[in-house]
Parts: C-alpha cells; structure tokens; sequence
C-alpha cells in the first residue's frame, strides 16, 4: 500500500498529511521530552552556522500554513509568489494542504527540481532519522534551499517557549548552527517572534509520522 496516497479530504492512507494548520501557536503547560541524537558531525562541522536571507510572511488565515512555508522558502531563492498563488499550486483548500509532497512538487516546478521528499514514519525519529535531517539540512541551507517542514504536536524552542501545533502545521527551516545541532525556524503561524532556534532532535520528533522537503 502506498502510505502517501490520499483517500478523501485530511484522512490518509500513510503519514505525509498536513492534519490542518493554525493561526497562532497554542500555548502547552509542558512539551513532551525528547531524546537527544547522537552527533557525528566533526568538531569544525559542530562550530559552523548558516541562515538563509528569507522574506518572512505570516499565513493568513488558519489553513495558508503550506503556501506560507512554501512561500518563505522560495523566496531564499529569488521566487516573488504571493500566498494566493502558492496555494493555487499547491492545492491547498480550508482542509489544509495535503501533504509533503505537493511543497515538494511545487518547489521543484518552480526551482529546477532539486527537492525531494522524506517521510520519518515513527511515533518519535530514531537517532539514524535525525541525523538524516541534519545532514539534508545542511546539504539544502548550504545550497540555498530552505527546508519545509509538515508538523505536528508540542515541543519547545531554545528559549523555553512553547509551539503547539496538534492539528498539524507547516513551517520552513531556514538555517543551522553549531553543525546542525539547532535549527532556525520561520514559523508563519507565530509573527509575534517569526524566527527562532530549536534543537535537532526536537524538530526530528515535530516531524515524526510527517515529512519534510530538502
């Protein structure tokens, strides 16, 4: 069975399902704890760090979480849509946008086709799934391209603030440091910080039963 095929509206067959998206982050008492990767990276990787000049746009309205993701990282790249015209190519409708691999399929036709999709299929990513979106972090930043990400659930960012997306959500990874153990985060549901760090392993987790573009 092919676990990325859609049945009807936000029921799937599988897990790259965007589950809908919100308006602004719900604040959580406490985010689930997540276990730490195992690094691999050299010392002169671990010191490195690279953000991506973005044009930071906020979605909208509560189901414009994939165009504006999408939107985020197509203009690292010197793509000027509007939303409006993303999700038109997307698909997107007031049941969200369907899955990973329609921000991958957009971002290749409007690119020149070097993104691809990955599913993390766990209930939480094994350290072999987190070091592998570290090293497509990397390899996408360092080419120029920034990562969408399909989410869900709660976790906390490097500052201690909480992000609760439960119903699902997308947003766009836009830069690493420290060789990948953080990573930058555009959240187009959250205007009032817009960016912020978090830790690998819990983007790893965010994206667990999901998928993301690189």
């Amino acid at each position: 069975m092919n676990p990325i095929v859609q049945k009807s509206g936000l029921s799937v067959v599988g897990l790259l399902v965007a589950g809908g998206c919100a308006l602004g982050p719900a604040v959580a008492a406490q985010a689930a704890p997540t276990p730490s990767a195992s690094t691999s990276s050299s010392q002169t990787q671990r010191s490195a760090e690279r953000v991506l000049g973005i044009d930071y746009q906020a979605q909208p309205n509560f189901y414009y979480c994939g165009p504006a993701a999408t939107r985020i990282a197509l203009s690292a790249q010197g793509k000027a849509l509007s939303q409006d015209e993303v999700a038109k190519l997307l698909g997107t409708t007031e049941a969200g946008t369907a899955s990973a691999l329609d921000t991958t399929r957009v971002l290749n036709e409007l690119t020149g086709g070097k993104y691809r999709t990955t599913e993390i299929r766990d209930s939480v990513a094994r350290p072999d799934q987190v070091e592998r979106l570290r090293r497509d972090v990397l390899a996408a930043v360092d080419a120029g391209r920034p990562v969408v990400a399909n989410i869900k659930g709660t976790t906390v960012d490097t500052d201690g603030n909480p992000h609760s997306y439960e119903g699902g959500h997308y947003l766009t990874l836009v830069g690493y440091r420290d060789g990948g153990d953080s990573i930058r985060v555009a959240d187009p549901a959250d205007p009032t910080l817009g960016e912020y760090w978090m830790s690998l392993p819990k983007v790893a987790n965010w994206i667990a039963e999901r998928g993301y573009s690189s």
